[in-house]
């Protein structure tokens, strides 16, 4: 039975998402959007909003307007000793954007802890939520997440825009001959597509695109997730709950009994999991999911280090991925970069000891960041991926019976003509699509010696 303290929460809540949505078919926050156009702006508005005579609602549509304007993937309110900062993560790097008073901060952290369904009277535990931002031609998914900080509670609020992040295979950024190797396994009608890499670093979107493509009306296509990210039409998608009931491994045992053609799980956590995953690629089944690992050779020693025999690993494993997102060079206000006699020099050695699948002719020109209105003046614009793929062969199967190293699976898969993710991300920086100090930055420092 409901409270009485409940059922007033709940009309107060009600009465909020239809007034949200009025304000939303007014066209109020489709107008900020169009006005917020750079982080400059944003940083304008915020400095130039009355505290004292405008809503605590009007500073988060303003925050989250500016954020949809900028593509911003994740929005930080950061409490400190004097004050609140505002920061924008835009193509992986975070932005200072604008701040505001301790006081004020009550007020908007309680906002969005109303929009969220979460407890305002808590604030010494953690807490997560999601509300919606309803425009005229989409919604945006807005994942919360609170925890306590030495001065008040830390924000994080991520955007879940399926404009900005639902892609093709195509707009991936994989080079032509990764993507002949990706297709041919996507054709495939069984097996198992691993994809690898830090959080952040666009593994869900590359499984997504996979199941963009092999999506048909002719076979079924279910998804395990925490949580759902993205809303794919045609496609049956499933989430774990919190309270254990459906969790990855009894979720994947209900999928299974559903007939599918493709499974995706979100990520293979446990020894259970993997089993049954790995059961269902050698069944006949199609199945994608990611797995938390440094580079492509580290999912096999992840695997066993959950127990799952070596001698069910090599036969249903198709593909390995490992992937970083790079920055993309700003096509409006790149500058061309002089080539030295000595980086040339070093160029012509590095192309020459790409595996020959790999090898590209010229000319190359790099380029370096400039900076105008379209890109906020940071040089970079949006982000492409850099991948390391691992085919797994015979050969493969042999070293995983041997339980060998992450070290010996990625030196014998170099050898054999693997292109790791450093030098896909060196071609696109010679192709002018990135910058070498983009590529080391995710990928690690470049030996030019």
């Amino acid at each position: 039975m409901t409270s009485p303290i409940e059922a007033q929460f709940l009309r107060l809540k009600k009465e909020a998402e239809e007034r949200e949505s009025k304000r939303a078919a007014n066209g109020e926050i489709e107008e900020l959007y169009k006005q917020l156009t750079s982080l400059r702006e944003v940083k304008k508005w915020g400095d130039g909003f009355d505290f004292k005579n405008q809503s605590t609602a009007y500073l988060l549509e303003i925050i989250l307007g500016g954020a949809l304007a900028n593509r911003v993937s994740d929005v930080h309110l950061e409490p400190g000793a004097s004050d609140v900062k505002i920061r924008y993560r835009v193509d992986g790097l975070l932005y200072d954007t604008a701040s505001f008073s301790l006081d004020f901060y009550k007020l908007i952290i309680n906002r969005v802890k109303f929009l969220s369904n979460l407890k305002l009277n808590i604030t010494d535990k953690p807490q997560d939520g999601r509300f919606t931002i309803k425009l005229a031609a989409r919604n945006i998914d807005i994942r919360v997440s609170i925890v306590p900080s030495e001065y008040g509670e830390t924000a994080v609020l991520r955007l879940l825009d399926p404009d900005a992040l639902i892609v093709s295979l195509e707009e991936l950024g994989l080079r032509s001959d990764d993507s002949a190797i990706v297709q041919e396994e996507l054709a495939a009608p069984n097996g198992m597509i691993l994809n690898t890499g830090p959080t952040g670093s666009g593994k869900t979107t590359t499984l997504y695109a996979f199941l963009k493509k092999k999506q048909t009306s002719e076979i079924k296509i279910i998804t395990i997730e925490d949580p759902i990210e993205y809303h794919l039409g045609g496609i049956e998608q499933t989430q774990v709950t919190s309270n254990g009931n459906y969790n990855f491994a009894n979720g994947l045992r209900s999928i299974l009994r559903q007939d599918p053609d493709v499974i995706l799980i979100g990520e293979i956590r446990d020894q259970e999991t993997a089993e049954i995953a790995i059961q269902a690629a050698l069944t006949g089944h199609l199945v994608f999911s990611t797995i938390h690992a440094n580079e492509a050779a580290g999912a096999i020693p992840r695997l066993l280090d959950l127990n799952v025999k070596a001698s069910s690993i090599g036969p249903s494993l198709s593909l390995i991925m490992a992937q970083r997102l790079a920055r993309r060079l700003c096509p409006d206000c790149k500058k061309a970069k002089e080539i030295s006699s000595e980086t040339k020099e070093w160029i012509d050695s590095f192309l020459a000891a790409l595996p020959e699948r790999a090898k590209e002719n010229g000319p190359f020109q790099m380029f370096e960041p400039g900076g105008c209105d379209k890109c906020n003046h940071l040089g970079y614009k949006g982000r492409v991926g850099i991948f390391e793929l691992l085919k797994v062969d015979e050969k493969i199967e042999n070293l995983i019976e041997k339980q060998a190293s992450e070290t010996e699976i990625q030196s014998f898969a170099i050898a054999n003509g693997m292109v790791t993710m450093q030098q896909d991300g060196i071609l696109k920086a010679l192709r002018g699509i990135t910058t070498l100090e983009e590529v080391e930055r995710v990928a690690g420092i470049i030996k030019r010696h």
